[in-house]
């Protein structure tokens, strides 16, 4: 995994937002049911690529010049 896609309703109509890591994977929570729930929190770092489980970057981000 490193393609995250969600669907979002604002109320009006759905939103895809779609991003991709160059570098790391993004880290998902188990499930039994086959469904994820996520706090806001989970899904912020989600999309920053941030491991949840212990706050660090799969893949630290370079430095640009």
């Amino acid at each position: 995994g490193d393609l995250l896609k969600i669907l979002v309703w604002d109320g009006q109509g759905l939103i895809l937002m779609a991003k991709r890591l160059e570098k790391g994977k993004f880290v998902w929570p188990r499930t039994e049911s086959g469904a994820v729930s996520l706090t806001p929190a989970q899904l912020s770092m989600l999309a920053e690529g941030i491991d949840w489980r212990m706050p660090a970057w799969t893949a630290r981000p370079e430095a640009t010049v």
